[in-house]
């Protein structure tokens, strides 16, 4: 399969619709972590005018749009279809046991940091909203919805992966922190 940063969109969600294993639904998550990360940089670049510069909300937006960055996502999703490849040799082929411990700990640590990615740049953009060019407000609720979204989605394949009570019980923590964040903006 081609990175899947380097395909169209149409060909990411025909790839991703058909019945095979990878792309799946922690390259979803990812994409749509991404996508989330761009309506909130984009929101940012519009919150550039004089009148922004003079408030020093300018700065803030440089700030933010630096931070939202869409590659490492893109790069998760790659990732993500790429350890779950290697997991499924596990379960076909016989694996030395560190090289399959390895193997698992990367799949789960994928969609582990994708949560706290998302949870971290929810708490930019809602830090940023206050100076946000209130003509593009949405735009950058859009990218915490879209960020709380993936975050939800990358937590499910957490869950597949067997994480321990005590990391359930921390991404949770900051589930919860990310629907505060959502429920306050609804």
């Amino acid at each position: 399969m081609s990175s899947i940063k380097s395909l169209p969109l149409d060909q990411f969600l025909a790839t991703l619709a058909a019945k095979q294993p990878t792309p799946g639904g922690g390259a979803a998550a990812a994409v749509g972590a991404a996508i989330g990360n761009a309506a909130a940089s984009m929101a940012a670049a519009y919150t550039t005018r004089k009148k922004d510069a003079e408030s020093g909300a300018k700065e803030k937006a440089m700030v933010l749009q630096s931070a939202m960055d869409v590659t490492e996502f893109l790069q998760a999703a790659d990732d993500d279809a790429e350890a779950y490849a290697d997991l499924q040799r596990t379960w076909k082929e016989s694996v030395p046991e560190d090289e399959k411990a390895k193997i698992e700990a990367r799949a789960l640590a994928i969609p582990t940091n994708l949560v706290e990615t998302c949870h971290k740049n929810i708490l930019s953009i809602h830090g940023f909203l206050p100076h946000c060019n209130t003509n593009i407000t949405s735009d950058a609720k859009v990218g915490i919805h879209t960020l709380a979204g993936a975050a939800r989605a990358a937590y499910q394949t957490v869950l597949v992966n067997s994480p321990t009570e005590e990391e359930k019980m921390r991404l949770q923590a900051l589930l919860k922190e990310i629907r505060d964040v959502e429920d306050e903006l609804l």
